[in-house]
C-alpha cells in the first residue's frame, strides 16, 4: 500500500467469520493516510477468525485474519463462469433486498454521476478492461460500497443489466469548477522516517491554514542599524542590571505589539461570517525544540509590558522549549505571531499562517550593505544593517493596505529606534 506506510486502519469487514469466498472477492476495506483500499482473497475458501474489528489501526506485517483456503486452487473457473456464479448470487440477493432500478438503455439522457468516488480498486479497473469498459462508464455505475466505494458486484450487475449507461452523455461540467487531480507520484526509494505525533499535528495545521486561509505575502525592507547599535552597546549592562540576556527578540515583541496596537484589525480571527477583533495582545514566536519540531510560546499582553519584562518572558519561554517544558498555558492564546527565520541565515520567508489568526510576520537576518542614505550633504553611500520582513496575511478578511501598512509600521519602529534610550 505504499512505501512511507506503517499502518492501516480496518474500515469494515465485508464478510462475516464461516462465510466462504472466492478468489479476488473483496474480504475487508483498508484506510491507510494515504487512501482507502479493497482488500482481495488471495484464494477461495473460509474466513475463519478475525483477529482484528472495524476502526481498529494495525502496523504493517500483523496478522489480521485465519482463513481456511479451499484445496482446489489449480483450476480457477473461466471469467463467464465467474459472471454467471455473481449473477445468480446477485438474483438471491436481490430477492431479499431489490436495488433501485436502473434507467432504461432507451434513454440515454443527460445525468449526474453517481459514483462520486473516482478511486477504483485494482480488481475493478481488471474487470473493467476484460469488458471494455472505459472509466468513465465506471463513473456512472451506482456503488454500493464503503462511502460510495464502486464493488465487485456492482460491476456484475451492471454488466447483467446491458450496461445501461454505456452510451449515455455526461452532463456539462462547469470549466470553471476545481477538480482535484488523481496524481500517482513515484515516492522513490530510502530510509523511511515515521512522523512523530508531533509533526504530524504540525502537518495536519500547515495544511489546515493553507487550504482555509487564502494567503497573501507583503515585503519591505528595514534600516536596522540604530536598533543593531544599540543593543550592542547596551547588552551588556542589561543583563548586569537585570539578569536577563538581550537578544533582538525583545525588541521584536515590543515593536510588533506596538504596530498590532496601531493596527487592531490585524490582531484578530475568523468564524464563519465574522471577524474577532481581539483585546488581548498576545505575541507568539515560532521555536524550534530539539527534536527539529516547531512551537509557539506565547509573549501574554506584550502590549502593556516594558523592555525588562518582555526579555524576561522571552528568555524564559526560550529556555523551557530548549528543556522541553513548555506547559499548556505556555502555548496558548496567542492572536499575532512572529517567526524569526533570520536566526537560520534565511534572508526572507513566506510564512504560513498559525490559525485561527489572520497574519505573520516573518523576519529576515540582518545583513550589512552599502546603501544610499539621505544626509544634511545630500545622498551619501554608507554601510548599514538591512532586514527584510514579510508579513503573510489571510486576505479573506485582511487587504493589501492593511497588511501592507502593518508590515510597513514595524518597520518604521525598527528604523525610528532611539539609539539614545536608557535601559
Amino acid at each position: 500500500m505504499g512505501e512511507s506506510i506503517t499502518e492501516g486502519t480496518i474500515i469494515n469487514w465485508l464478510i462475516n467469520v464461516g462465510d466462504t469466498f472466492e478468489e479476488g472477492d473483496i474480504i475487508l476495506e483498508v484506510a491507510t493516510d494515504k487512501v482507502d483500499n479493497e482488500v482481495p482473497a488471495p484464494a477461495s475458501g473460509t474466513l475463519v477468525e478475525t483477529l482484528f474489528q472495524a476502526k481498529d489501526v494495525v502496523p504493517v506485517g500483523e496478522v489480521i485474519a485465519i482463513l481456511e483456503v479451499s484445496e482446489e486452487q489449480n483450476v480457477k473457473p473461466k471469467a463467464d463462469a465467474v459472471i454467471q456464479n455473481a449473477s445468480e448470487e446477485s438474483q438471491k440477493q436481490k430477492k431479499v433486498n431489490k436495488p433501485k432500478p436502473i434507467p432504461s438503455v432507451s434513454a440515454p439522457a443527460a445525468f449526474s454521476n453517481t459514483n462520486s468516488n473516482t478511486f477504483f480498486s485494482p480488481l475493478v479497473i481488471k474487470i473493467a478492461k476484460e469488458h471494455h469498459i472505459s472509466f468513465e462508464e465506471l463513473a456512472r455505475i451506482p456503488a454500493t460500497g464503503h462511502e460510495g466505494r464502486l464493488r465487485k458486484s456492482d460491476v456484475f450487475n451492471y454488466i447483467e443489466d446491458g450496461r445501461p449507461y454505456q452510451f449515455s452523455q455526461a452532463v456539462a461540467q462547469d470549466p470553471t469548477a476545481y477538480r482535484i487531480p488523481q496524481l500517482s507520484f513515484d515516492k522513490g526509494k530510502g530510509k523511511v522516517i515515521e512522523m512523530d505525533r508531533m509533526r504530524q499535528m504540525i502537518a495536519d495545521h500547515m495544511v489546515y491554514s493553507k487550504h482555509t486561509a487564502p494567503h497573501v505575502t507583503a515585503y519591505v525592507e528595514a534600516d536596522m542599524t540604530n536598533m543593531v547599535n544599540w543593543r550592542n552597546a547596551n547588552k551588556k549592562a542589561f543583563q548586569e542590571k537585570y539578569g536577563e540576556r538581550l537578544t533582538f527578540t525583545p525588541l521584536f515583541v515590543e515593536a510588533v505589539a506596538k504596530a498590532v496596537k496601531d493596527y487592531p484589525n490585524i490582531n484578530a480571527s475568523v468564524d464563519g461570517n465574522t471577524i474577532i477583533v481581539k483585546e488581548d495582545i498576545n505575541i507568539g514566536m515560532a521555536t524550534a525544540l530539539p527534536s527539529g519540531n516547531l512551537i509557539v510560546p506565547v509573549v501574554k499582553n506584550a502590549d502593556s509590558k516594558d523592555l525588562k519584562t518582555i526579555a524576561e518572558n522571552v528568555n524564559a519561554l526560550a529556555n523551557k522549549a530548549r528543556e522541553n517544558k513548555l506547559g499548556g498555558d505556555d502555548i496558548k492564546g496567542s492572536t499575532f505571531t512572529i517567526s524569526n527565520v533570520g536566526t537560520f541565515g534565511s534572508v526572507m520567508g513566506t510564512p504560513i499562517i498559525n490559525q485561527p489568526e489572520v497574519a505573520i510576520l516573518a523576519l529576515g537576518i540582518i545583513k550589512k550593505r552599502a546603501e544610499v542614505i539621505e544626509t544634511e550633504k545630500g545622498d551619501e553611500i554608507a554601510i548599514r544593517s538591512m532586514m527584510y520582513l514579510s508579513l503573510s496575511f489571510d486576505h479573506r478578511v485582511v487587504d493589501g493596505f492593511l497588511g501592507g501598512s502593518f508590515v510597513r509600521r514595524v518597520a518604521d519602529y525598527f528604523e525610528q529606534f532611539d539609539v539614545n534610550r536608557k535601559i
